[in-house]
């Protein structure tokens, strides 16, 4: 196991290149599932678990990691699996970091890690319905046969345990600013329908108006379609948050797209990522982002939208 994520940080540069790596598991069915590399700290076989009585129902219990007491969240359970629960063995546990916090999530077999591009991961089919779990699929050449591989949606599943708190602190908000922010149009970009709620939930309480978009490639052509009619950008929209994970085309590739085209360029473009420490923040300044900020903070969704204005309200 420690020679299969031996070389994650070397792995981690294919960022910014529209490009991942997915390490690929069992949940005791058929159907294989993923998650990027990337979010991934380590595998370890299952450890001692310490029940906590109260708890969700998906959270197996607690464990220490170097140091530290993590929670361990039954992966099969919280996408809400039920069959071939007679023959299922967890044997292993994914170590991750989402949103500033770590967890550990209760797996089946560890397959592989596969190298491929975002232009090749899709949304969900329309068909799943929007109470699936997944953010997005793809498919994977193993053993001379193409498989499905679908990758997890974590954020939704984190929502369903920890619950998000929406409310923005009365110091942040600056009246002055916060009063010509009502009315205002902001495009998210997150293959995450939860991210997306997120910020939309935070945002609309000062009066901003949400366009949503779920992949970098989508949001692209709605700028770009807004420039062939003629459109300002700027005038249409007063910013963008987007995700850097996405399927077809991550944000940073959206952000160097946008840097590039001289219709669009002075957009204020700020990164939302559950992704954390200072590759982004290098990411983010090779590609051109004006902001970084880590999943999920409303008072800090809030600071950047009240930053953008003040630069608009000053020219």
């Amino acid at each position: 196991m420690s020679e299969l994520m031996s070389s994650i940080d070397q792995r981690t540069q294919l960022v910014g290149e529209n490009r991942l790596e997915l390490l690929m598991f069992k949940l005791g069915t058929r159907h294989i599932f993923a998650l990027n590399v990337f979010k991934v700290r380590e595998v370890i076989t299952v450890p001692k678990l310490n029940q906590m009585i109260g708890s969700h129902r998906h959270l197996k219990g607690v464990t220490n990691y170097r140091g530290k007491s993590i929670p361990v969240i039954d992966l099969r359970s919280a996408v809400h699996i039920t069959t071939g629960q007679e023959s299922y063995q967890a044997e292993n546990v994914i170590i991750t970091e989402y949103n500033r916090s770590v967890q550990g999530f209760l797996i089946g077999k560890v397959m592989n890690i596969v190298n491929t591009s975002w232009s090749d991961i899709q949304p969900p089919p329309s068909t799943a319905g929007k109470n699936n779990y997944l953010t997005a699929i793809t498919q994977v050449e193993i053993e001379e046969k193409v498989e499905l591989v679908e990758i997890i949606d974590v954020e939704k599943v984190l929502a369903e345990i920890v619950e998000y708190d929406t409310t923005i602190s009365e110091e942040v908000l600056d009246e002055e600013v916060a009063s010509h922010l009502r009315g205002q149009k902001i495009l998210i970009v997150d293959d995450s329908s939860t991210a997306r709620w997120q910020i939309k939930e935070t945002l609309s309480q000062l009066g901003i108006e949400i366009i949503e978009q779920q992949d970098g490639l989508k949001a692209l052509n709605l700028l770009r379609s807004w420039a062939d009619e003629g459109k300002k950008v700027t005038d249409e929209i007063l910013m963008m948050f987007t995700d850097a994970e996405m399927p077809e085309m991550d944000g940073y590739r959206l952000t160097a797209e946008v840097r590039q085209d001289p219709r669009m360029s002075d957009l204020f473009i700020a990164l939302n990522t559950s992704l954390s420490g200072s590759f982004n923040e290098a990411m983010v300044q090779k590609v051109g982002c004006n902001r970084f900020i880590s999943k999920f903070q409303p008072d800090l969704l809030v600071d950047v939208a009240q930053q953008r204005m003040r630069e608009v309200l000053e020219k």
